[in-house]
């Protein structure tokens, strides 16, 4: 099986999960639930899953508690980009190739979907805890449940959503320090929450996890600035989103801080460190390093 078939095939599983996790839109807050529902199902790379997934093939066997946070994760990802597509925010009416939730449902419904969401994935990682049988399962859902927490927080990519926000504003004097913070927390931070995850859950010891945090913030950033690279150089058809946002937001990117080409020249750098940190591991896992490469050099 090659890569592609190989992705398309673990991606379907993983929107299997997502699927068997999601709650049924019935009942008085219907509406709600139809909403998260359609955000969740639009699509995607389904990277953070993903990469939980392959991060623990790296150690060993995770148990069933990993499905429960590979859930989770993509859950608090959807929630984050309900609201960035808000008018309040990034105001963008396509996402994944379809209209945003806010554009079909309303502003109001599609708050509350993403509020909806937040608090449904840690229902759905508390959810690992009944599938703990030993101590030394009960400690590492306890040690994932605190990684998801704080990267999903204030110490991760809402304090990254926010410093964005406030480097926006036209009195705002955005350093490479300011920019490089942003990245490493909008956008590393639920990556590295996925890699480490996976790896606690599947028994690795400390060392292995912090060289995995640092390998997911290479990967996060790189991801950050061939975003940015695409938001120039990319169409809306290609995108599934609209292009030119960064631009008519008045955001500063790496992009517009460094030029186009030593962008370029960073992203090659992140993804080799990247790359190299996950040869490093006495087992290899060959889809991962393909999919990191994948997931940084890719046009959509």
């Amino acid at each position: 099986m090659n890569f592609e078939e190989e992705l398309k095939k673990k991606t379907g599983e993983v929107k299997k999960i997502l699927a068997a996790y999601l709650p049924a839109p019935e009942g008085f807050q219907s509406k709600v639930l139809e909403a998260m529902e359609y955000a969740v199902s639009a699509g995607g790379k389904r990277l953070r899953p993903l990469l939980m997934a392959e991060t623990a093939a790296l150690f060993g066997e995770a148990g069933e508690s990993l499905s429960c946070f590979m859930a989770a994760i993509e859950f608090i990802h959807t929630y984050s980009l309900i609201h960035d597509d808000l008018p309040a925010l990034d105001n963008d009416d396509y996402r994944r190739g379809r209209k945003t939730t806010h554009v079909v449902y309303g502003e109001d419904i599609a708050v509350i979907a993403g509020d909806g969401l937040l608090n449904y994935a840690f229902e759905t990682a508390l959810r690992a805890f009944r599938k703990a049988v030993t101590l030394e399962d009960y400690e590492r859902t306890e040690c994932a449940m605190n990684i998801l927490s704080r990267k999903a927080g204030v110490y991760g990519m809402i304090g990254g959503q926010c410093a964005d926000l406030l480097a926006e504003k036209p009195e705002a004097e955005v350093t490479k320090e300011t920019l490089l913070f942003i990245h490493r927390n909008k956008t590393a931070a639920l990556i590295q929450a996925a890699m480490t995850i996976g790896a606690v859950l599947a028994g690795a010891d400390e060392e292995a996890v912090r060289k995995l945090e640092k390998c997911a913030e290479n990967i996060g950033v790189a991801f950050q600035i061939q975003d940015d690279i695409l938001d120039v150089i990319s169409s809306t058809d290609v995108l599934g989103k609209p292009v030119g946002s960064d631009e008519k937001n008045h955001k500063l990117t790496y992009v517009t801080m460094h030029g186009l080409e030593a962008s370029k020249r960073q992203v090659e750098e992140l993804s080799r460190e990247a790359v190299a940190i996950l040869q490093s591991f006495d087992r290899r896992n060959l889809f991962l390093e393909q999919l990191v490469e994948q997931l940084i050099y890719r046009e959509k």
